[in-house]
């Protein structure tokens, strides 16, 4: 598949979990204008692809059985994002030290339910590991991750470290790994650097209306 085509495919993948990724799947996630980026089956395919929840073969497979089952592909992007929005609330309550709603738990749950029923332990290199079994055209397939790292992630030593960017309206979740647990931005690049701006230019404009007080009350 061709993810140059599609924002999806390329988002940035600041989270550190599959699940926090995909809470991210929209922008300005906390503002009232967010954007959403899995607007078609197609999207929901590239994004699986690009953050490791699907192999490319998977990917083009479950595109090509998309578009001669439309019907149940737009049902499991209607899933997806049922999903993605309980798990952003999940998580931006834990990282806001906010109960969950337990109807939000409830919707992992039903998804982690069909997961649980095709994860298999087999075996690897040295010993085993975890993979899905899966027959072809089983559109929902990479939701199975994603519920799977929810799942473990709220059962983990690591659910502390979870944060949600305060940058004006992001919403992007992280797991925070520092050292001194000390990250606060989804991405210095872009939330952490417009904070900068931010700051330089009220610094800026208050030196400037102080020396223009100054100059106005010189005699």
């Amino acid at each position: 598949m061709d993810d140059a085509n599609t924002w999806a495919g390329n988002l940035e993948l600041v989270g550190g979990r599959l699940c926090l990724d995909f809470a991210n799947t929209v922008d300005w996630h906390a503002s009232d204008h967010p954007r959403e980026w899995l607007t078609g089956f197609s999207d929901l395919a590239a994004w699986s692809r690009h953050a490791g929840a699907l192999t490319e073969g998977q990917a083009r497979s479950l595109v090509r059985a998309a578009e001669s089952g439309a019907e149940e592909a737009a049902s499991v992007l209607e899933r997806a994002i049922t999903l993605r929005e309980a798990l952003y609330r999940i998580f931006s309550a834990i990282a806001a030290r906010r109960s969950v709603e337990p109807a939000d738990l409830a919707t992992l749950n039903t998804a982690l339910a069909t997961a649980l029923m095709h994860l298999r332990v087999i075996p690897a290199d040295e010993g085993f590991t975890w993979d899905w079994a899966a027959g072809q055209g089983e559109l929902d397939r990479m939701l199975w991750p994603v519920a799977w790292s929810a799942a473990r992630l709220l059962t983990s030593k690591d659910l502390d470290r979870v944060r949600e960017c305060p940058g004006d309206g992001c919403g992007w979740l992280f797991l925070d790994t520092s050292k001194n647990r000390t990250r606060k931005w989804c991405s210095m690049e872009s939330c952490g650097n417009r904070a900068k701006a931010r700051r330089h230019y009220r610094k800026t404009h208050k030196q400037r209306a102080s020396s223009a007080r100054v100059a106005h009350t010189e005699p």
